[in-house]
């Protein structure tokens, strides 16, 4: 494995001994964190300048598991904006607070967002290890824009307290980094239980060594079931890329398995997941904005922040808070329109979802293109994002796994590796291998403006 000074992490089986103590994981390592993640030291403003004094002086938890692993906390990345929620017309990786992040491949693209400062920072080999987080998309599109790797862990494997939420059934963090062995080691490093956190209860019993359980030989004889129903969604040049890749999958011993139909419900799942995502949004960025200091912000709940933005220009100036202003007016976490949407979402993408395609045809992973090349930040040409696979790991809070594949017309793709619940080792492996067998990232060539 490469040193930090070639831009991944240090071998964590190469550690110091001094006297017998072990030299941490992460020791010396410097990792960004996207800027919707609380420490101690640094404000956390989730791109808005509502929050533009909010330090209270806290770590989030899986913070403080990466001090504890010796990394150190480099700054702050620029995100989209409240993580893309507020507007339907929101512009991927721009905020009030820290402006548009642009694509190092190409300056006139995005990098796709939410998570868009943390995967520019490690393409371009600011640090070796970022951030992310993720409800849907977030870690993983922003990973296959920018060349680099991203993993979205199963909801529950990674603490969720202190970072500015939109949904406590969605929301996780993951890492960021050029090599699924990184992704690896920073993800043991801050996976675990949090007593604040209830929907981590399970994480300390599930979580394993995850570099250790990484395998090269693993997809040899394993099965993979490729999510043909998805691919007329992709750009053409995207489509020939994964084709050339399921051929690279072969040579590496996998079994493709050719998924034609879509889970029974995938069209609806879409329409539940927004009813979900802005009922909680609600609730949990009202108790969210409750626990930081008053003095620091006074925007106190979503309607204050709403009114906020309403009388601040630099927020408004190139999209609205459409969003923002239905979560409003929704009707808490005991509507029955609400509880309806949970339950029928969850089933349709996760037991009647990816579980029964992978039980169905007897697969270990599911596997398509993760989106097409980025698109323009011009939000009036008709370069529009082509193809997603984030849904159905994100609605279920199952494991999703970007890995890059190749080009599309000189723009990074990525490789989607997607699980059952818990599959977080087993996905992580059949990513390593393919990683290894296909050597596919190349560093962007830096522009000048």
């Amino acid at each position: 494995m490469i040193t930090v000074s070639d831009g991944a992490l240090l071998n964590a089986s190469d550690q110091d001994h001094t006297d017998d103590v072990v030299t941490p994981a992460l020791w010396k390592v410097p990792i960004m964190l996207k800027d919707n993640i609380e420490t101690r030291d640094m404000p956390t403003t989730a791109g808005s300048l509502a929050l533009a004094g909010n330090a209270p002086g806290r770590d989030a938890p899986i913070v403080a598991r990466l001090r504890e692993a010796g990394a150190v906390i480099l700054g702050k990345t620029n995100l989209s904006e409240w993580a893309n929620i507020r507007s339907s017309e929101s512009i991927s990786a721009w905020s009030a607070a820290g402006g548009q992040t642009r694509n190092p491949y190409d300056l006139e693209r995005t990098p796709c967002g939410s998570s868009s400062g943390s995967a520019v920072a490690v393409a371009i080999g600011l640090a070796p290890a970022a951030i992310g987080t993720e409800t849907d998309g977030s870690i993983t599109c922003p990973a296959s824009v920018n060349g680099i790797v991203g993993f979205k862990p199963t909801v529950g494997l990674v603490s969720r307290t202190h970072i500015v939420p939109i949904s406590h059934s969605q929301d996780t963090a993951g890492p960021m980094t050029t090599t699924v062995e990184d992704a690896a080691i920073v993800l043991t490093a801050i996976a675990g239980s949090d007593p604040l956190d209830p929907a981590t209860a399970e994480a300390d019993a599930r979580k394993v060594d995850y570099r250790a359980a990484l395998d090269a030989g693993s997809l040899d004889g394993a099965r993979i079931g490729v999510m043909r129903f998805l691919l007329p969604t992709y750009s053409e040049e995207t489509r020939a890329v994964f084709e050339q890749n399921l051929e690279a999958l072969r040579r590496a011993g996998a079994e493709i398995v050719e998924i034609t139909e879509a889970p029974a419900e995938m069209r609806q799942i879409g329409g539940w997941e927004i009813v979900v995502l802005l009922t909680e949004l609600k609730h949990d960025l009202n108790a969210y904005l409750a626990s930081t200091d008053p003095a620091q912000v006074r925007t106190r709940t979503l309607a204050d922040v709403i009114a906020f933005n309403a009388a601040e220009p630099r927020e408004t100036v190139l999209f609205g808070q459409d969003l923002f202003e239905r979560a409003e007016a929704t009707g808490g976490l005991t509507d029955p329109a609400y509880v309806e949407a949970r339950a029928r979402s969850l089933r349709a993408a996760g037991p009647e979802g990816i579980d029964k395609m992978m039980r169905d045809n007897r697969v270990v992973a599911l596997i398509a293109p993760t989106t097409s090349r980025a698109w323009t930040n011009d939000p009036n040409d008709n370069d529009d994002m082509q193809g997603s696979s984030s849904r159905l790991a994100a609605v279920a809070g199952y494991p999703h796994l970007t890995v890059p594949m190749g080009f599309d017309q000189g723009m990074p793709v990525g490789l989607s590796f997607i699980g059952g619940k818990w599959d977080d080792a087993r996905i992580l492996s059949l990513g390593h291998a393919y990683e290894r067998a296909t050597q596919a990232r190349r560093p962007p060539v830096m522009q000048p403006r």
